[in-house]
C-alpha cells in the first residue's frame, strides 16, 4: 500500500467541486459535489439515532436499491433533519436538479447535509449551488481539497486521504474526505465521510468491507457523547481500475479491506483530533485483554469520560479517572492487575502498576500530556487481545462553540 496525495478525486474517473451557495455561511464555500464518469456501485452505513435526517433516509434507500450512482451533493449549514415530508421532498428535488444538470439518473443521486437541525433547505440557493458545482467540477487534487473544505461546519481543518494498492497487476486507488467536529459519538457521529475507489468489486464485497471496517474506525471515536441525526459513510466504486472483480473472502478482498481500513482510520483520527474546542488527539489503548470486544469496550469508555477529557485538557495525570471509566464500562477486568502508561512524543511514563500509583514525576507527566497527540495505555494482563479508541480533550472552547451554535 502506498499513501498518496489527495482525497476523493485521487481514484480514476472521479471529479469534485465546491461552491458558495450561502445556505448559512457567508464568505465561504458550503456545497460540494463528487461526480464519477462511470456509474458506481455503492455501500453505506448510517446513524443509529432513532431520529434520522431526510438525507440519511434518502441515501439508505439508494444504497439498498439496485440503482448505481454517479453523483453526491453535499451541503453544510443546514442538516435537513426533523423537517418532515417537506425535507424528504427537498431531497427528491435536489436529486432531480442534479440529475438534470449533470445528465445522471436522479434515483442514484446521493445526498449529504450537515449543520443546524430543524430548518428547511433554501432550495433556490441549493439549485443555484448545483449549477455552480457542475460548471467548476474537475479531477485535480485541488478540486477534491476544495470539496473537503466546503463540507466543514465547526471543523478547523479539512480531512482527506488517499492510498493505492496493486491488485492483479492493476493499480487500485481509494480516496476519501470527511467532516466532523461536534456531535461525535458513533455508532456512526455529526459526521459525514465520502470514500471513492476505482476498484472493480462486487456490491456484496463493497458493503461487507465498509460495514466490517466502521466497527474499528468511526465507531470507536468520541468527541462529546452525542450521536448525530445525520451520520453517513458512503463508499462509491466505479470499476475504472480495470482489475479482476474483487469478491468476498479472497486475498484481493483482504488487500482492499486493509487499504480501506487505513483510509477510514485516518479520517476517524482526524475527526477525533479536530473535536470542537479540542487541543489534543487522545488515544486510549487497551492491551492484554481476553477479547478484542472487551478491549474496545474499555478503550471507548475512557475516551468518552468527560472527567478524563478535562484532565487531558489540563495536562493533569489524573489516572484515577481512567480507572473509574474502565470500571463503569460494563467490561469485566481485575483493577488490581492494571498497569497504566501515558505516552506522547515527549516520552513514555508508567503511572500505575498492579492498580497502585508509582512514584512518578508529575513534571514529566505534565510534559507528556502537553503534546498535541497523547496515548494512555492500560495493560489488564488477561490475554493477547488489544484495541484502541480515539477522542480529544474537553476545553472551554467546546462550550463557547455550542452555547450559541444557532447564531
Amino acid at each position: 500500500m502506498k499513501i498518496i496525495e489527495g482525497g476523493v478525486t485521487a481514484a480514476k474517473g472521479f471529479e469534485a467541486a465546491a461552491a458558495a451557495a450561502e445556505i448559512k455561511y457567508k464568505g465561504r464555500t458550503d456545497m460540494a459535489l463528487i461526480y464519477s464518469e462511470k456509474p458506481c456501485k455503492t455501500a453505506g452505513t448510517f446513524t443509529t439515532n432513532v431520529v434520522k435526517a431526510a438525507p440519511v433516509k434518502w441515501d439508505r434507500a439508494v444504497v439498498e436499491s439496485k440503482v448505481k450512482s454517479q453523483a453526491v451533493i453535499v451541503n453544510s449549514g443546514i442538516a435537513n433533519a426533523c423537517t418532515g415530508e417537506e425535507g424528504i421532498g427537498y431531497c427528491r428535488e435536489t436529486a432531480q436538479e442534479a440529475a438534470k444538470i449533470l445528465g445522471v439518473d436522479a434515483e442514484g443521486v446521493l445526498l449529504g447535509s450537515t449543520g443546524l437541525i430543524g430548518k428547511q433547505l433554501p432550495m433556490d440557493r441549493i439549485k443555484a449551488g448545483i449549477a455552480k458545482l457542475a460548471e467548476t467540477k474537475g479531477a485535480g487534487t485541488p478540486d477534491g481539497t476544495e470539496a473537503a473544505k466546503a463540507i466543514m461546519t465547526t471543523d478547523t481543518e479539512k480531512k482527506e486521504v488517499a492510498v493505492t494498492i496493486e491488485i492483479g497487476g492493476k493499480t487500485v486507488t481509494i480516496g476519501g474526505m470527511a467532516k466532523g467536529s461536534g456531535m461525535i459519538h458513533p455508532n456512526m457521529c455529526t459526521m459525514l465521510s465520502f470514500i471513492t475507489t476505482d476498484a472493480k468489486i462486487s456490491k456484496k464485497a463493497l458493503q461487507k468491507a465498509l460495514s466490517t471496517d466502521i466497527q474499528d474506525t468511526y465507531n470507536i471515536i468520541s468527541v462529546d457523547g452525542d450521536t448525530s441525526t445525520n451520520d453517513t459513510v458512503l463508499l462509491l466504486a466505479n470499476g475504472m481500475a480495470g482489475n479482476e472483480k474483487i469478491k468476498v473472502d479472497t486475498p484481493e478482498y483482504d488487500m482492499f479491506l486493509e487499504a480501506l481500513h487505513y483510509v477510514n482510520e485516518t479520517l476517524a483520527k482526524k475527526i477525533a483530533g479536530d473535536g470542537e474546542g479540542a487541543t489534543a488527539l487522545f488515544e486510549a489503548k487497551i492491551i492484554g485483554a481476553s477479547t478484542k470486544e472487551q478491549a474496545k469496550t474499555l478503550a471507548k469508555s475512557i475516551v468518552c469520560s468527560n472527567l478524563t477529557k478535562a484532565a487531558i485538557a489540563g495536562h493533569d495525570a489524573n489516572w484515577g479517572r481512567i480507572l473509574c471509566a474502565m470500571g463503569y464500562s460494563g467490561a469485566e477486568f481485575d483493577p488490581e492487575k492494571v498497569d497504566l502508561y501515558f505516552e506522547s512524543k515527549a516520552g513514555k511514563l508508567k503511572i500505575i502498576e498492579n492498580g497502585v500509583a508509582l512514584d512518578y514525576s508529575e513534571e514529566k507527566a505534565t510534559e507528556i500530556l502537553s503534546q498535541p497527540e497523547i496515548t494512555a495505555t492500560a495493560d489488564i494482563k488477561e490475554g493477547s487481545a488489544e484495541a484502541a479508541a480515539w477522542g480529544c480533550d474537553l476545553t472551554h472552547g467546546y462550550i463557547d462553540i455550542n452555547a450559541d451554535y444557532r447564531s
